[in-house]
């Protein structure tokens, strides 16, 4: 069973609780919302095709064991330049400060492959010793570019080896990450 918690404007006002945190991000548009339904096999994230829709920091409670967070996207939502730096370093925040998380996910879109806020993002987790992992979304969708970043542990030392594909549409490459979160 999911509940949705609710949304948070803060880190400081998130719950303190003992549940595990499984976090996904990536820039706007990328899917997060749509792939964690398709995890959670209900309509609890809400989906848009506008991006930047996700603004705060949204929290369902699966089975009363774990924490499935949506976090704000970055990089192609409209807003204004003080609102993308006050996303930002909320994620920061986040990211440095939150005990109860046990793996990010960082959604790239398979069609476009990591630009260079994916790749910043990135670094960052690798500075602070953050452990992510990639996730391709959109994999039945037809790629438009032909040349890609190669993405790597050895460039990339946070991040796990296993580069996951997905597709929330098709509900293909979702068993790996049910199995991750713990949602049968």
């Amino acid at each position: 069973m999911v509940k949705f918690v609710g949304s948070f404007e803060t880190v400081k006002s998130l719950p303190n609780t003992h549940f595990a945190e499984y976090a996904f991000v990536g820039r706007s548009n990328v899917g997060k919302s749509s792939l964690i339904n398709a995890i959670l096999g209900e309509k609890v994230a809400r989906t848009s095709n506008t991006p930047g829709r996700t603004q705060s920091l949204n929290l369902f409670n699966y089975n009363d064991k774990t924490m499935i967070v949506d976090l704000p996207g970055y990089g192609f939502a409209r807003v204004s330049k003080t609102d993308a730096l006050r996303w930002l370093e909320r994620l920061e925040e986040y990211l440095l400060n939150r005990s109860q998380l046990r793996r990010l996910f960082i959604l790239i879109d398979s069609r476009i492959g990591p630009k260079d806020s994916d790749l910043d993002l990135m670094d960052f987790c690798d500075q602070n010793g953050i452990c992510y992992q990639i996730v391709y979304t959109k994999k039945d969708k037809k790629i438009r570019e032909k040349i890609q970043t190669e993405l790597s542990h050895e460039n990339h030392p946070a991040m796990l080896e296993k580069i996951l594909e997905t597709s929330a549409e098709k509900k293909y490459g979702l068993d790996e990450l049910k199995e991750t979160i713990g949602v049968k």
